[in-house]
């Protein structure tokens, strides 16, 4: 069973490593993302807003297909939410298995999928005050149709 966090505080990416694989034997391989945000331009900040209860059933659906197609021994997903300055991490999917293959294929799958349809709102800050709401990227669909339908 996978464990899934959304939150405002930041992560340990070590911490969770450690607490995925302490004494696991069957563990071959590990598949690992961390998002952060970028710096661009006059960005002064990110902020993430969701709905929590709707938010974390969603990443559990994408967890749950993600266990299904690949033969997982574990899955942390971390999820941040609130104002973000450039170079916080956003987001850690951490992914274990018998073999390397399935467990990189496997965070692909959901880093690919969070990003399309686990259900958070961006917004950029800039240092002039003004901001903007981040529109879905085609590209991003993209990489997640390549894995098929929700």
């Amino acid at each position: 069973m996978a464990t899934l966090r959304v939150q405002e505080w930041d992560f340990d990416v070590s911490a969770e490593l450690a607490a995925l694989t302490t004494d696991r034997t069957d563990i071959g391989g590990i598949g690992c993302f961390v998002g952060v945000v970028r710096s661009g331009g006059d960005l002064a900040a990110m902020t993430l807003e969701h709905y929590a209860g709707m938010t974390e059933r969603a990443i559990r659906r994408i967890t749950e297909e993600a266990e299904g197609r690949w033969k997982l021994l574990g899955c942390i997903v971390i999820h941040r939410v609130g104002r973000l300055a450039p170079g916080a991490q956003i987001v850690l999917v951490l992914t274990a298995a018998a073999h390397r293959a399935e467990a990189l294929e496997a965070t692909a799958f959901l880093i690919d999928w969070l990003k399309t349809k686990a259900p958070f709102w961006k917004r950029e800050e800039f240092a002039d005050g003004s901001g903007q709401w981040v529109d879905a990227k085609d590209t991003d669909d993209a990489a997640s149709a390549r894995w098929g339908p929700a």
